[in-house]
């Protein structure tokens, strides 16, 4: 009777062991209060925008340990880790270091390497992996001063970037790759200034291959569609699925991204977003709003500040001693950081860079993360936000997202103007930006009356709202566009 019990107890681990290492699986530990796994159970998903791939709502950041790995540290078992725990939303990036050659080696083991022997289509499939491209051209603007860079040969476009992502991580690492071989998505990385959002847009509206100048979306297209308007697809290859972009700093700048999409080529957007963003010029209330409203995938990073929440200066991480081994406080609970980024509306997944792994969960940051990455949209309310938000302050004085924009206060709409004809007055008007507060509505005054109050829509396209006055005072009446927010603050513009 041992025998059996002790036999149908081996096999029932077996099961349990095989379970959460089974390719592409969607489970992961079931935690208890102690961070302590005790049996297999699905991690939390959501549909990733239009894209509609169901992310796990961690996503394994590129940076920290797999760019910048200190000494001892293994990153091609962090990557593995991920896989096995059921993560399937992977990150790096032409400009992070050798990340991309740890991909290319814990992918191998894992069966997710077209023409290796061990490769399972389906395991591929079971996981979305972007990277990104600093390069703003995809032919020409060598001279410009918003060209970006690569970690790739002198003179490197952007399709050069991505094939070369390909090779380190499906392939020979110096050029080759599997003829099967694609990446989900490729982003448009770390967007700041408006020159570069004109740079990146060159061609997208007419894809000339003759054009001295190609910006990186024409060409992306291309690569996106097995398409050769641009002519720097020559052998119509379909590299990969999805376009997206990135932004850290001004919230502004990744607005215009999207509007000018006229043909809702971007899918995807990564967003700098913690509990400190309100104290910078926001992305909750400003970027986010659109990127939802175009139901883009949206993806959090920054959780922490880039360690900046912690132990780590306010500055740009650039080596391996910068990488936080350490994450929460008592005075600021790293599960609370977490929660607030995937309770910000709008967010699917959140990356989050990993500096070690441990055998014993009380040690381990993957499965920590992981554990309180477990949570949905609603699971924070207004109040508990608010109250990590004071918590998050106080860490060096609120000055963590040395990334981010300064503050902006509510602004005036922008850019007002009113069209007199014989019928009446339209009143036009571009987006206010908000401050630490939702824009609620926008109001329209004549004459110094109140004509009519606006419910706030994030504004999605570079078509201007408007108003139409039919009044007979409109030939010459004088007009206000008010914009409230939330706090019932107001800002106006007269016309």
């Amino acid at each position: 009777m041992n025998d059996l019990n002790n036999s149908q107890k081996s096999r029932r681990q077996f099961l349990q062991k095989s379970a959460l290492l089974a390719v592409g699986t969607t489970l992961a530990p079931t935690f208890l209060a102690s961070g302590t796994p005790t049996h297999p159970a699905p991690l939390m998903k959501r549909t990733f925008g239009r894209i509609g791939f169901k992310v796990t709502t961690f996503g394994l950041g590129g940076q920290a340990s797999l760019q910048w790995t200190p000494e001892n540290i293994d990153p091609v078992a962090i990557i593995e880790k991920a896989y096995n725990l059921g993560v399937n939303y992977f990150d790096t990036s032409n400009a992070y270091g050798h990340s991309q050659l740890m991909y290319g080696k814990a992918f191998t083991r894992l069966g997710l390497v077209p023409g290796t022997k061990n490769y399972n289509s389906s395991r591929r499939k079971s996981i979305f992996l972007t990277s990104k491209t600093m390069l703003r051209f995809g032919k020409g603007g060598d001279k410009s001063p918003v060209a970006g860079f690569s970690n790739g040969p002198a003179g490197s476009k952007a399709l050069d970037d991505v094939r070369r992502t390909l090779s380190q991580i499906f392939g020979d690492g110096s050029g080759s790759y599997p003829k099967e071989a694609w990446l989900d998505m490729v982003l448009v990385h770390n967007l700041n200034k408006m020159e570069e959002v004109d740079a990146i847009y060159e061609g997208y509206d007419n894809r000339d291959p003759n054009a001295p100048t190609i910006g990186v979306l024409a060409a992306l297209r291309d690569i996106r569609d097995g398409s050769n308007h641009t002519g720097l697809n020559p052998k119509n290859e379909r590299l990969i699925r999805h376009i997206g972009f990135s932004g850290h700093n001004d919230t502004a700048v990744m607005m215009e991204m999207i509007q000018r999409d006229s043909e809702d080529l971007l899918d995807a957007m990564l967003v700098a977003i913690n509990a400190n963003d309100q104290l910078y010029f926001n992305m909750q209330h400003n970027v986010i709003p659109i990127a939802a409203a175009k139901k883009m995938g949206i993806i959090a990073m920054k959780v922490f500040a880039d360690g900046a929440m912690y132990s780590k200066k306010a500055e740009w991480s650039n080596k391996a001693s910068h990488v936080v081994m350490e994450v929460g406080s008592k005075e600021l609970p790293a599960d609370q950081l977490i929660k607030y980024s995937l309770t910000t509306p709008g967010i699917h997944t959140a990356i989050i860079g990993i500096g070690k792994i441990n055998e014993d969960p009380a040690q381990c940051q993957l499965t920590f993360n992981l554990k309180h990455a477990q949570v949905k949209p609603g699971d924070m309310t207004e109040q508990q936000r608010k109250n990590i938000e004071r918590l998050a302050a106080k860490a060096k004085e609120g000055k963590t997202n040395f990334f981010q924009k300064a503050y902006q206060e509510l602004t005036p709409p922008r850019e007002p103007k009113v069209t007199r004809g014989r019928n009446g007055a339209q009143i036009t008007w571009h987006t206010a930006y908000a401050g630490d507060s939702a824009i609620d509505r926008y109001e329209i005054w004549r004459n110094g009356d109140f004509v009519v109050e606006i419910p706030f829509e994030p504004q999605t396209t570079k078509t201007p709202y408007h108003y139409e006055d039919k009044h007979s005072a409109a030939e010459t009446a004088s007009y206000l566009v008010k914009v409230v927010d939330k706090k019932n603050r107001e800002a106006d513009a007269k016309v």
